[in-house]
């Protein structure tokens, strides 16, 4: 809701004719919702930026939020919301510091009077209503964007890729397996693998709860992107339980290595190791 150049004219002598005051009120009515959890002088410090945001916007014409000349003012709402939303405010607790404008716009026109008194504070209170709507909108566009980082990084943390010793790697996976942290897994084994140079990686289900032909093409796919790297992966983990499912499923796992505990796993790998380093020894004899 757009004021026209008289209504804004108006707002902005209205505010920054009583500026202390106006901020003052307004902080006052902020910080009884917010109950302490905001420090007096960053919340005095917001209401400042709000207060020259608006009076700016006023004294340049038309306030339309939509506007060129109301960039400042935007800039302003987003930076409230976003900061409100990376310090756990709720959004109806960020959108009533912008609400909290009302009450003081309704002591300052009631005290102005004159004809146009009721007019200019029902036009006041739409523009306050915009003003909140776009901080909402703000708020959960920012705490969207800082759940999907969390969700990120917890996959993340959820498929580490051990360095068990030099040139052995394995991945113990936890919990249920879909298609996104299968890509995670992949991508991180495979890094690794690169990293380390490692020529045997182990994957280790124990903690998968099931195995279903999703999951187990999962796995295959990352065993054959290792095997693509020059790395070869042995499967450990697989109990009496999911050993079964696996059969009923018809699923094959061929020539990949598979184990039913990652203690076999690790024997089956200090085997190989060793069987490569008398090799390389026998090499270095002759």
């Amino acid at each position: 809701m757009a004021l026209s150049a008289e209504e804004s004219g108006r707002l902005a002598a209205l505010l920054g004719g009583q500026a202390e005051r106006v901020t003052q009120r307004w902080t006052e009515i902020i910080a009884s919702s917010l109950r302490g959890r905001l420090s007096q002088a960053e919340l005095r410090r917001q209401v400042h930026d709000l207060h020259h945001a608006i009076v700016s916007a006023g004294e340049q014409g038309v306030i339309d939020l939509s506007a060129e000349n109301a960039a400042e003012l935007r800039a302003t709402l987003s930076e409230l919301s976003r900061g409100r939303a990376r310090q756990g405010f709720s959004a109806t607790e960020t959108a009533i510091s912008i609400f909290a404008l009302k009450d003081v716009l309704a002591d300052l026109v009631q005290e102005a009077g004159g004809d146009k008194a009721l007019h200019d504070y029902v036009a006041f209170s739409r523009l306050v209503d915009e003003l909140g709507l776009f901080t909402f909108e703000s708020f959960v566009r920012t705490r969207e964007s800082l759940i999907a980082d969390q969700a990120e990084q917890l996959l993340e943390l959820s498929t580490p890729v051990v360095k068990l010793w030099e040139g052995v790697v394995a991945v113990p996976l936890v919990g249920t397996l879909d298609s996104a942290r299968a890509q995670v897994v992949m991508e991180r084994l495979l890094q690794t693998l690169v990293d380390t140079s490692s020529p045997y990686a182990i994957i280790d289900i124990t903690g998968v709860p099931a195995v279903d032909t999703q999951v187990a093409q999962h796995i295959l796919k990352t065993v054959v992107a290792a095997r693509l790297m020059g790395a070869d992966c042995i499967i450990s983990g697989i109990r009496p339980q999911i050993a079964q499912t696996i059969v009923a499923l018809g699923i094959e796992f061929g020539d990949i290595a598979t184990k039913a505990s990652l203690a076999d796993a690790l024997r089956h790998v200090l085997r190989l190791t060793g069987v490569e380093n008398s090799r390389r020894q026998s090499r270095r004899d002759a």
